[in-house]
């Protein structure tokens, strides 16, 4: 029997969407583990990493005595830069995702770049040249050989 029209949900549809998108988020979570979050997370956690590392850390060159002091002053240096640090994640975290998208470009085109040269270098179809040769009439001789990076 159909429900009455008052004891139809209103967002049913929203819900619904609402409920298969976290079902599909929570199966890849289980295939996949946990998506890596954004630029700011990731440098927060690399903050916290090193952070937790350098106060560990034993100081073997300072000796015994000095090994609690040193280790204490590490541990406030540590803390003022979490703190020098934080606020500017905090204020812009975009500038993070950017600067994590410029630097994907940047190794993709350098990537690309040393990939093609490679190519050209072992995918040789002529013969060797005399080395007397000049490859453009502008050469001027020398001992190495001029690479095109085009």
């Amino acid at each position: 029997m159909p429900a009455a029209p008052s004891e139809v949900h209103a967002d049913a549809w929203a819900t619904a969407a609402a409920e298969d998108l976290e079902a599909e988020r929570a199966r890849r979570r289980a295939r996949h583990g946990t998506p890596p979050g954004s630029a700011a997370e990731e440098f927060r956690k690399l903050v916290d990493a090193v952070a937790g590392k350098l106060s560990d850390l034993q100081s073997p060159l300072l000796g015994g005595v000095a090994g609690p002091a040193a280790q204490q002053v590490v541990r406030q240096v540590v803390q003022q830069a979490k703190a020098a640090v934080e606020p500017v994640i905090e204020r812009n975290p975009d500038v993070f995702d950017h600067l994590a998208a410029a630097g994907s470009e940047l190794l993709a085109a350098y990537r690309s770049a040393v990939q093609d040269q490679e190519r050209r270098w072992t995918a040789r179809d002529t013969p060797p040249r005399d080395p007397g040769e000049r490859r453009d009439p502008g050469d001027e001789p020398g001992p190495g050989e001029r690479i095109d990076l085009d």
